[in-house]
């Protein structure tokens, strides 16, 4: 049997893997992904470098010689997530080559503490690319108010850039007007730009989860029967028609005149890249989002439960532009009943930024912890 992840490649669809573990590192299951799945490149967040380091004993050693050469916390944690990126990048490097820089990157993100600091987030993205120095590195910057002229200037300095935490309509299109505005600058200075990569990190069921809590709260407020079945045909219908609606907006911008100019000398569309396609209500498809966002030139980035659930029984389509008017009028029909899209999107940015930043911080707490334990051990 075809399996159902290398099919989307046929569909112009990129699978990348949603985490990274030094333990798969080490015991080749991620190059199984690789060679098997088709998956084509990584992306990494706080939460997740917070799962893998603080579960078992996989960083443990690392972190003893870093110890007994006097690092700090902040000088631990760029060692051990600089390794393992460097390692995913090295692995990812034929991909790479073989796509001329289509596909084979690794992404690492800027500290979410500096989300609405533009400078910082500069010089963090510099610090990052320079120092990890991989041609298939990705630094990732959040879509915030503050983040955008940052993702503007990493672009225009050469740095290739995953967007990440985009909800809504009106951030994705400054996203894309960033993007091509650095290619522009770059192009009319005579400098290089068939060489920048970027994906913009477009985010899908959290849409869902808090919309259809919403809808919950409206249906539990009515004892009328036929407003009840209007709200519960709206669940679970948000974040695809979202996601469907940003693929038209692609479409149109990447197909533009303006575009072309840049695709003549060698640009790269900046491909919708479809984040949190896990499905988390289990009354849903567990393949759901995956399945209903397939097309071309997009990236659907999947941790192991969702490409484990695609590879046994996803089904594959071109499903990304179905039923547009029906998009459409489910973002209309939810703005009627008072659950406003600039709203939830701009909860949905807010809380993405704070769940990053809680991480991280749990993450250099758990680290503290581990130095500790590890001191103690050395000491008895």
């Amino acid at each position: 049997m075809t399996n159902p992840l290398l099919q989307l490649k046929e569909q112009g669809q990129s699978v990348w893997y949603d985490n990274i573990d030094r333990v798969q590192l080490v015991s080749g299951q991620f190059k199984r992904l690789l060679d098997e799945d088709g998956v084509s490149g990584v992306t990494s967040n706080p939460t997740i470098f917070d799962k893998a380091i603080s579960s078992g004993h996989a960083y443990d050693n690392q972190i003893s010689e870093l110890i007994q050469e006097s690092k700090n916390t902040s000088e631990i944690y760029d060692a051990l997530v600089f390794q393992d990126i460097r390692t995913v990048a090295d692995l990812l490097r034929p991909v790479y080559d073989s796509t001329s820089g289509h596909d084979g990157y690794v992404s690492i993100e800027v500290s979410p503490d500096l989300a609405h600091d533009t400078q910082a987030t500069i010089s963090e993205a510099r610090r990052l690319w320079q120092t990890i120095n991989r041609p298939n590195l990705m630094v990732k910057i959040p879509a915030t108010p503050e983040g955008l002229p940052a993702v503007y200037e990493a672009l225009r300095s050469g740095i290739n850039i995953n967007i990440t935490l985009i909800f809504s309509i009106e951030f994705y299109r400054k996203v894309t007007d960033a993007y091509i505005r650095a290619l522009e600058d770059r192009h009319a200075a005579g400098e290089d730009i068939s060489r920048i990569a970027s994906v913009a990190s477009f985010f899908v069921s959290r849409v869902d989860t808090l919309v259809d809590n919403l809808l919950d709260s409206q249906i539990k407020a009515t004892s009328d029967s036929a407003e009840q079945q209007k709200r519960k045909s709206l669940q679970g219908k948000a974040a695809i028609a979202n996601a469907r609606l940003v693929y038209q907006d692609f479409k149109q911008t990447f197909g533009s005149p303006r575009f072309e100019t840049l695709k003549q000398a060698g640009a790269h569309v900046q491909r919708p890249l479809w984040a949190s396609t896990s499905t988390k209500n289990p009354a849903y498809r567990d393949v759901l989002y995956a399945e209903e966002l397939i097309g071309p030139d997009t990236v659907d980035t999947m941790p192991l439960e969702t490409i484990n659930n695609f590879r046994d029984h996803g089904q594959v389509r071109y499903s990304i532009e179905d039923d547009i008017a029906g998009a459409k009028q489910t973002l209309d029909e939810l703005e009627t009943l008072g659950i406003h899209y600039h709203q939830v999107t701009q909860q949905l940015l807010d809380e993405g930024v704070q769940k990053f930043a809680d991480s991280y911080h749990q993450l250099f707490a758990g680290l503290e912890k581990k130095k500790q334990a590890i001191q103690q051990q050395v000491t008895r």
